[in-house]
């Protein structure tokens, strides 16, 4: 079952930028689509792939920083080729 996943990390302390261009370098380097926009990263692939992979990196940039917030929106299809109709 493929996924469309929306991501957004605020970490919570004065040097957050770094800690967002890491997380967003992580999804980058990995096997899946991966769109972004100023707001959000979008990441879409398959559920059983995905899944372990975005737990590993959101536990790897937790480990990084105090406090941090990701709001998470999760998909069930693959919408990486969406284009507006109107």
């Amino acid at each position: 079952m493929n996924i469309s996943v929306d991501l957004t990390l605020s970490p919570l302390q004065d040097d957050y930028e770094k800690h967002v261009i890491d997380f967003i370098k992580a999804l980058r380097d990995s096997e899946f689509t991966v769109l972004e926009n100023p707001l959000s990263t979008q990441i879409y692939g398959d559920y059983d792939k995905l899944m372990p992979f975005l737990n590993k990196e959101i536990k790897r940039s937790f480990e990084a920083v105090g406090i941090s917030v990701l709001t998470m929106k999760v998909v069930k299809t693959d919408r990486s080729d969406y284009e507006p109709h109107f």
